[in-house]
């Protein structure tokens, strides 16, 4: 097999390199050493390219995004800047999405159509179809209906385009990072006006989700297949700190398209992605969810595309089981929640969330049921399959049972007695009652309840956390009527979750001596800013998920007519500061990537609910089972030698 051949089958066609010389592709180093380095050299001369041509009409529809050509050939000019490869939107031959474009608008859509049920399974070979195609088809039959259709008079529709909507699109490609000619991530930020670059100008493992799921909600893949296929060769990068090295199987938190000189030739660059898996974070903190993120991401891509290769290959399936060992692996904890350090997801400074956070477990919890979906059954596969159900059924029962608060719980935490030494204890984890906080007690709705935000001996923390209870509802580990009383919690709390601008990631903000002691007096961590508390707009779409799935939408529609109202006026701020959400975040970045994503998937929703199925997952039957059976037994555990068909290697 030739080199080239053996680079298309490597990268299924998602990846096409600026060159068309074999003897340059037969140079280039695909093997994993030690430091491993992902190298596209992209030479200067000009003769390596081909000019970019396109009709006068298509020439009007050019946009911030690399275009594949008829042949799979990438057209451009060196002198383009890697966030700026133009595009035009014509068919694509060679593509496994199966899009094409409308000559009048470039607006993307699918062949072969099926309508997805809420209620049912979603097929893995399910397209969306969006409703501007869906009009267009209408009064096509409309107006042939009419006699209309020969007639030589301009019939056709403009469709209102929305333009806060068309300005985060235009945004959201400008943020589009290439590698090697093809799209791979965006960047966290854009903002102009900021002087201090940090490390936003870095495509992030979780900032991208939102992104992705809006270009797949799009009908554009290629950036969403790249972006998996990529960050899964990063999974193998050598990755130590203070001559310690973490388990394998961590994915990266960022990584940043970096242009070189190539060795031994001045008139020559190449592109290398450079990672940071935490070394050179604020704080050091391994990014635990990233891997949990890249799972969920996989399955979506699936689902939308009905392209199955990507997650069927050997490649893929490796990597979804070296997170999965990680994960899994056996450690000192008698609990089933992942045991993490301060700052190890969304918020990723010092807050008081280490331990078991809630977040961290909704996206495990998801993690586990969408690689279950996508394992390859396998000989090799069942003691890895074994241990994570027997996970799922834990985790679940561990997070419904003892996370869970409303009005009737709490009034129970407040009678708890203390210091039980029994198997049949009430207190298991010896909470103390002086613990429950005042605000609670006032906040506490009669309709409603939540999930709190951490468990550990002697210690519950009371706050609401948003993410990880959206996602919970999302992903099944809470049940109908638990999800149900989230959102009615939600409603009922409205003026202190949503007010001004959604969506507080945390409520309410820690405060005086309280918040020096955890937050180490943190600056950034003020009183409702930042993650203390603050707003933040990306949530967004994950209210929205939830919501759809819940049946009922218009919780999300209200609070995207609230963003709506101000978020493009305030040029996409990262977050928002004061109870109400007022005032842009005092160190907030404009034009955050992920705030305009988050916005264009939760209108790409409620405008498409079906599609919500590619990140949903419904409850299973067999945990519900397992969840009976562990609520009906005994809760004392026979004890003794564990036999050895119960035992497994992860």
């Amino acid at each position: 097999m030739g080199t080239s051949e053996a680079v298309l089958r490597v990268f299924s066609g998602s990846v096409h390199c600026l060159f068309k010389s074999d003897s340059f592709v037969s140079n280039m180093d695909w093997t994993m050493p030690s430091k491993f380095h992902i190298r596209c050299a992209k030479r200067k001369a000009s003769r390596y390219m081909q000019p970019f041509k396109c009709s006068s009409l298509l020439r009007s529809h050019v946009k911030a995004y690399p275009f594949k050509g008829l042949g799979g050939a990438l057209h451009g000019n060196t002198a383009i800047s890697r966030l700026q490869l133009l595009s035009c939107k014509c068919q694509h031959s060679e593509t496994t999405s199966g899009m094409t474009a409308e000559s009048s608008n470039g607006t993307w859509f699918v062949d072969n159509v099926e309508t997805l049920n809420l209620n049912g399974v979603v097929n893995a070979s399910n397209a969306l179809e969006f409703e501007n195609v869906q009009q267009f088809k209408h009064e096509k039959q409309v107006s042939e209906a009419n006699g209309t259709a020969g007639s030589h008079k301009d019939t056709t529709h403009k469709v209102t385009v929305d333009p806060i909507e068309d300005e985060a699109w235009d945004l959201l490609r400008n943020s589009v990072v290439n590698y090697c000619g093809s799209p791979i991530g965006t960047i966290a930020a854009n903002d102009p006006t900021s002087s201090s670059v940090l490390n936003y100008d870095q495509v992030f493992i979780r900032d991208f989700i939102p992104s992705g799921i809006a270009f797949l909600l799009k009908g554009e893949y290629d950036i969403v297949r790249n972006f998996i296929l990529h960050t899964l060769q990063l999974q193998s990068w050598e990755k130590t700190m203070d001559c310690h090295s973490p388990g394998q199987g961590l994915m990266p938190a960022s990584f940043k398209v970096r242009t070189v000189p190539l060795d031994g030739d001045d008139s020559a660059t190449e592109e290398v992605l450079d990672p940071d898996f935490g070394e050179a974070a604020i704080g050091r903190v391994a990014p635990v969810d990233s891997g949990l993120w890249w799972i969920i991401l996989l399955r979506a891509y699936g689902k939308c595309s009905g392209d199955l290769s990507v997650q069927e290959r050997i490649d893929v399936q490796t990597g979804i089981k070296m997170i999965l060992r990680l994960c899994l692996a056996d450690g000192f904890d008698m609990f089933p929640t992942l045991l993490v350090t301060d700052g190890s997801c969304m918020i990723d400074r010092r807050m008081g969330i280490h331990g078991h956070p809630l977040e961290i477990q909704a996206l495990f919890y998801s993690a586990l049921r969408c690689a279950r979906e996508m394992l390859a059954a396998e000989d090799g596969s069942a003691d890895l399959i074994r241990a994570l159900n027997n996970r799922l059924v834990a985790l679940s029962f561990h997070i419904r049972e003892y996370y869970w608060i409303d009005s009737r719980k709490l009034n129970e935490i407040y009678r708890y007695k203390t210091e039980e030494y029994s198997y049949d204890a009430v207190n298991k984890f010896n909470i103390y009652p002086d613990q429950i906080s005042p605000w609670l007690v006032e906040w506490m709705p009669n309709k409603g309840g939540y999930l709190i935000g951490n468990l550990q001996p002697a210690h519950m923390d009371f706050r609401f956390f948003s993410l990880g209870n959206l996602w919970s509802v999302v992903s099944g580990l809470a049940t109908v009527e638990q999800s149900h009383a989230i959102l009615d919690l939600i409603e009922a709390k409205w003026a202190d979750l949503v007010a001004d601008m959604p969506l507080k990631i945390s409520y309410p903000a820690l405060e005086g001596q309280e918040w020096q002691i955890i937050t180490g007096s943190d600056p950034k961590n003020t009183p409702w800013s930042y993650h203390n508390a603050g707003s933040w707009p990306t949530l967004l779409w994950q209210l929205t998920v939830a919501c759809i799935k819940m049946n009922r939408p218009e919780i999300a529609a209200k609070a995207v007519e609230i963003a709506e109202k101000r978020i493009s006026r305030d040029k996409w701020p990262e977050y928002y500061d004061t109870k109400k959400g007022r005032f842009i975040g005092k160190q907030a970045r404009l034009f955050q990537t992920w705030s305009i994503a988050g916005y264009l998937v939760s209108k790409l929703l409620l405008e498409n609910p079906t599609a919500a199925k590619i990140l949903i997952t419904e409850e299973d039957s067999e945990l519900v089972n397992a969840f009976s059976c562990m609520i009906n037994g005994s809760p004392r555990r026979k004890r003794g030698r564990m036999n050895s068909k119960q035992t497994y290697i992860i």
